[in-house]
């Protein structure tokens, strides 16, 4: 396999540093010695086929699983040696497991709000303006301003995916997560939100982003590294034109691929 690695970052200043970290479920080993680093000023995009153990490291730098074997550090705190809980409101996550949680009778501009007392589902709990006018302006960043009164069950699937990441970015995190935030979009649905998040990789002022995805077509342009999983081990990863080679995109999917590029967006067809 072609392996392409990215200058060693120092730990201190990344988000995310994992070491040579394994998950064992069972009789099955998800990921299997990995190791990757994040920067804060980075926008990564997890890429492999299904079982290749996306969603399990996901759940690594979410703070929300922890290895079995090897250290992971996110935002400086060590997995096992902290309060998981604080450390996870520094985190904003927008993944299928929080759609399946969210009330469907809930208002979405509380979809939204409720995200600052790190609940889903709104109860007693009293909201400052400031919360409120954040929580609007979120919602028309990614176009669904018009929907802040709408139930939540009664979105699109386009709809709903923006409103999860609006949602993830309320408390102003650190590092914002995005686990496959196009699967199950329409083309129209999926070009707009790809290039929302090609807006959000290009401001300065936004978090570290790891954006989770089986397709290249999905990348949004402006993120700039990539990780390639198979397997539960890694094939590659560093910058993203480096990475995202014919050849290495073809041992990810163990079938023969040809990687093209065109004003930022990616393609891969069978060779």
């Amino acid at each position: 396999m072609v392996r392409v690695i990215d200058p060693v970052i120092d730990s201190v200043s990344s988000v995310i540093d994992i070491e040579a970290a394994t998950v064992v479920r069972g009789q099955a080993e998800l990921l299997r010695g990995v190791s990757w680093r994040v920067a804060a000023d980075e926008r990564w995009v997890v890429l492999g086929p299904n079982g290749a153990g996306k969603t399990t490291l996901l759940n690594l730098a979410a703070a929300r699983l922890f290895p079995t074997r090897g250290t992971v550090r996110v935002l400086g705190e060590t997995l096992g040696a902290v309060d998981v809980t604080e450390l996870r409101t520094r985190i904003g996550l927008a993944t299928v497991a929080l759609h399946d949680r969210i009330p469907p009778g809930e208002v979405v501009l509380d979809v939204v709000r409720t995200a600052a007392w790190g609940i889903v589902g709104s109860f007693r709990e009293q909201y400052h303006m400031l919360d409120t006018d954040r929580a609007r302006d979120l919602l028309r960043q990614f176009g669904v301003g018009g929907l802040a009164a709408r139930r939540y069950g009664t979105l699109s699937e386009g709809e709903r995916k923006r409103v999860q990441i609006a949602r993830a970015l309320m408390t102003d995190p650190e590092l914002l997560l995005l686990d496959e935030p196009a699967a199950g979009l329409d083309l129209g649905g999926r070009e707009d939100l790809v290039r929302r998040l090609s807006e959000l990789a290009v401001d300065p002022r936004s978090p570290a982003l790891v954006l989770v995805t089986h397709h290249v077509e999905e990348i949004p342009p402006g993120f700039d590294r990539v990780l390639l999983l198979r397997q539960g081990e890694v094939v590659a990863h560093g910058p993203i034109h480096d990475v995202l080679t014919s050849a290495n995109l073809s041992a990810t999917f163990d079938v023969p691929l040809r990687v093209s590029v065109s004003d930022g967006r990616f393609t891969a067809r069978a060779a």
